[in-house]
């Protein structure tokens, strides 16, 4: 998959370094992959819930952080929308992300 962009994630691990090594994880895993649909997630990252209108989000680190990613399985592209706290996230309007 390619993935949209890599500096998001960067960003926020560099002030939360402890979500650098699960981030990065998702990141090499979700790289590699091959998805078609939301099983095809689900098998890598049974965590993963779909939000709808194409959007999906990640538990990340025992669900101490949320990553919310826009995913067009037919051109195998994912955009990085929000990655945060739960606190963050519960403070945005989710139809915006």
């Amino acid at each position: 998959m390619n993935i949209v962009s890599h500096k998001r994630l960067f960003d926020f691990y560099q002030k939360h370094n402890e979500a650098e090594v699960p981030l990065e994880n998702w990141f090499r895993i979700t790289k590699n992959a091959k998805w078609k649909g939301f099983a095809d997630i689900k098998k890598n990252f049974n965590s993963v819930d779909s939000i709808g209108n194409q959007r999906y989000i990640f538990n990340i680190k025992g669900n101490d952080y949320r990553l919310v990613v826009v995913i067009q399985f037919v051109h195998g592209y994912i955009y990085i929308r929000f990655v945060g706290t739960h606190a963050e996230y519960d403070k945005i309007d989710s139809k915006t992300i």
